[in-house]
């Protein structure tokens, strides 16, 4: 492989791990909720990680991790992908015929059950007290 390939394989590689950890943190979104109840320091990050994801899918900005993506992917060659990560992968491989507003509802409202879920464990703990 000459110079040239072997620079851009990793950068491939690289916006190949920043993928993967962008799909983690998304997943800890979702799923980690129940996971945190009894861990006061993993509740925070949750917490915080969950207003993250709303507000990033409100608001019309940019994650650092999708722009990490598309800058390594750009170094590799690869024409980086247009609006954000939830839109290019989920997008095209779960949803392919939902538009892009149902699925940042959807994700919203994903957070929103987890933030209440975080609400109603706090209340339970202030009766408990």
């Amino acid at each position: 492989m000459d110079v040239l390939g072997d620079r851009q394989h990793r950068y491939l590689v690289l916006a190949a791990a920043v993928l993967l950890i962008h799909a983690l943190f998304i997943a800890w979104i979702i799923f980690v909720a129940l996971l945190t109840r009894s861990h006061p320091r993993l509740w925070r990050l949750q917490l915080a990680s969950l207003l993250w994801g709303i507000l990033i899918e409100v608001f019309p900005w940019t994650c650092p991790l999708t722009y990490l993506e598309n800058l390594l992917e750009s170094r590799a060659g690869v024409a980086p992908y247009e609006g954000g990560f939830l839109l290019h992968y989920l997008d095209k491989l779960v949803y392919p015929d939902v538009s892009p507003i149902s699925l940042v509802v959807a994700g919203v409202l994903i957070c929103a059950a987890n933030l209440a879920f975080y609400s109603q464990q706090a209340l339970a703990a202030r009766g408990k007290k």
